[in-house]
C-alpha cells in the first residue's frame, strides 16, 4: 500500500484521529504529517487473510487479532501505522476502539511499493513498542518471511524462512505458524 504525503501542514494527533473516523481513505500519521494509503492487490489481501485465519485458528482466546483497519500507536514517535495484521494479548489495549498501543505481534505483507518503508521506517518504529515480541514481514511475490523478534536480553534478531515446509515459532501468541499456511492459494512464478 503506497503512501502519499497529503500536505506539508502540521496536524495534531487528536485532529488526525477524529478525521480518520470519517475518512474514506486510510491515512498513516507520522509526527504531524498525514499520508494517504493506497489499496492493496488481491494477492496481498489473500496473504493477509491467510495470516488472520492461521492466527485465529491457533491463538489463545485471550488474544485479539485485527487486520488492516486497526492502527498501532507509537506514542513517543507520535506515529500511527496501519499494519496488515496485528495481535494483542494485553487487555490494557481497550483504552481506544480505533488503535492499539501494546501489540505483541505486527505483520506487514510486503509489496513493491511498501517493501522499503516496511523494512526500514516501520521496522525501527515498531521496535520502540515495549510490548512487541515480533515483527513479521511477508513478501507477496516470493516465498520469503522474515521474523524480527525480541530476545530475552532485549536485543532484536532476525530469522528468514524461504521454504513452504518451514515452521515459524511465535511467542505471542504462542503457536507454530506454517509458511505453507501463509501462502495458501498463492502461486509463485517459476
Amino acid at each position: 500500500m503506497a503512501v502519499t504525503n497529503l500536505n506539508n501542514e502540521y496536524i495534531d494527533e487528536q485532529e488526525y484521529l477524529e478525521g480518520e473516523k470519517l475518512a474514506e481513505t486510510r491515512h498513516e500519521y507520522i509526527d504531524g504529517k498525514v499520508y494517504a494509503m493506497a489499496g492493496s492487490s488481491k494477492r496481498h489481501n489473500r496473504i493477509a487473510l491467510n495470516l488472520v485465519i492461521a492466527l485465529n485458528n491457533q491463538s489463545q482466546a485471550s488474544c485479539e487479532i485485527y487486520s488492516s483497519d486497526i492502527k498501532v500507536r507509537i506514542p513517543h514517535r507520535k506515529s500511527y501505522y496501519y499494519p496488515d495484521v496485528v495481535v494483542s494479548c494485553d487487555q490494557s489495549n481497550d483504552a481506544d476502539d480505533y488503535y492499539l498501543e501494546n501489540p505483541c505481534l505486527i505483520i506487514e505483507v510486503l509489496s513493491p511499493s511498501t517493501k522499503e518503508k516496511d523494512n526500514t521506517e516501520k521496522l525501527i518504529a515498531y521496535q520502540d513498542i515495549e510490548s512487541l515480541k515480533a515483527y513479521l514481514m511477508v513478501d507477496q511475490d516470493v516465498c520469503r518471511v522474515s521474523l524480527v523478534y525480541r530476545q530475552d536480553n532485549g536485543r532484536w534478531w532476525v530469522k528468514t524462512y524461504t521454504d513452504l515446509e518451514d515452521e515459524i515459532i511465535l511467542n505471542c501468541p504462542e503457536m507454530v505458524l506454517r509458511v505453507a499456511d501463509i501462502y495458501d492459494n498463492i502461486a509463485f512464478e517459476s
